[in-house]
C-alpha cells in the first residue's frame, strides 16, 4: 500500500502481525479512485488480541468490493496462506479475487513459476500478478487489474486524501515499527503503544508523548535496555520516521509501563483502541 500511494502511511517490518488494525489507503487516479483496506494478517491466534485481529480481517473481506490476496512468492504456500484460502472459499457472497505475488525480485524465473503454480493450485480460478513493492515491478499492471474488477461509483474521498488515519495514529504505528526493527523474538508483539499527547509547537514542529505497555517486568527491562540505551534507540528511530512522514521536527518522549497480560484483557484492549466482540 505504501508503494502504491508513494508515501508511508502503514507500518511495515519483516515480522508477522505487524498490522494490528484495519487502515485505509486511498489511491486517486485520473479515471478512478481505489480505496485499499489493509487488514491484520490472518493467523492461528494465541490470545484475545489475535482473535480480534482475525475477526477484523474477516469483517473486511465480507464488506469489500474485491479482494487482493498478497502472498510472498519467494516461498511456497505456508499454513497461514492455506488458512486464508479457507476463509476466501467460505465467503457468503461472490467477490472478485486477485492474487499479488510479492517479492518477485528475490527469485529467478524458474523458482517464480514453480511457486506461482503452487499458489495458483490453491485458487485455480484466480488470476495472479508477480510484483515487487520494493522496486515497483508490475505495480501499474496490478493497479489496472484492480481497477477493472471494481464497480463504478463516485469517489468516496477528496483527491488529496491518502488515508483515514490522523497523524497521531500513524505516529503510533511508526513507533511500533521502530520497536519491531530494534527488538527481537516475542517482546515486540507484547507491546502496545498509546499516544498520550500530540501537540503542535507553532513553527518549531510537534511534541509527542507516548507510553509503551509491556506484559511483564522482565520485558520492561529489555525495552529500556542498559542505561536506557534501547529505549533511546527506539525513540531515535521512531522520531526519524515520524519526521519523514510529517515533514517537520518532532520532539518524542517515550516511557514504559507494565500492564500484565494485556493481550487477554478486554478492558486493556479497549483502552488501546481494539474493538471487542461486545462492541
Amino acid at each position: 500500500m505504501n508503494a502504491l500511494l508513494g508515501t508511508k502511511v502503514a507500518a511495515v517490518s519483516r515480522w508477522p502481525q505487524t498490522t494490528r488494525k484495519r487502515q485505509m489507503g486511498i489511491l486517486t487516479l485520473e479515471e478512478a479512485q481505489i480505496v485499499f483496506v489493509d487488514t491484520p494478517g490472518v493467523h492461528n491466534p494465541l490470545h484475545k488480541l489475535g482473535e480480534l485481529m482475525n475477526q477484523e480481517a474477516v469483517d473486511v473481506l465480507e464488506e469489500s468490493d474485491m479482494i487482493l490476496f498478497l502472498v510472498d512468492i519467494s516461498q511456497t504456500p505456508a499454513g497461514e496462506d492455506r488458512l486464508i484460502v479457507g476463509l476466501l472459499s467460505a465467503l457468503k457472497r461472490s467477490i472478485p479475487i486477485l492474487m499479488a505475488l510479492n517479492k518477485a525480485d528475490l527469485v529467478d524465473e524458474k523458482t517464480l513459476e514453480e511457486h506461482r503454480s503452487a499458489f495458483e493450485e490453491l485458487l485455480p480460478r484466480v488470476q495472479s500478478v508477480p510484483i515487487s513493492s520494493t522496486n515497483g515491478e508490475n505495480l501499474d499492471q496490478l493497479v489496472a487489474e484492480i481497477r477493472d474488477r471494481l464497480p463504478e461509483s463516485p469517489p468516496f474521498f477528496p483527491g488529496d486524501q491518502l488515508t483515514d488515519l490522523y497523524e497521531r495514529e500513524i505516529a503510533a504505528d511508526l513507533v511500533r515499527e521502530a520497536i519491531l526493527e530494534n527488538l527481537r523474538a516475542e517482546v515486540p508483539h507484547s507491546i502496545a503503544i498509546r499516544i498520550d499527547e500530540y501537540r503542535e509547537r507553532e513553527q518549531t514542529g510537534a511534541y509527542i508523548a507516548a507510553t509503551l505497555f509491556v506484559e511483564r517486568e522482565s520485558q520492561k527491562g529489555i525495552v529500556i535496555g542498559q542505561g536506557g540505551d534501547m529505549l533511546k534507540k527506539i525513540g531515535t528511530t521512531a522520531r526519524q520516521k515520524i519526521e519523514a512522514m510529517n515533514g517537520r521536527d518532532v520532539y518524542l518522549k517515550i516511557r514504559v509501563k507494565v500492564r500484565k497480560n494485556w493481550r487477554n484483557d478486554e478492558s486493556a484492549l479497549k483502552l488501546f483502541g481494539f474493538s471487542t466482540p461486545k462492541d
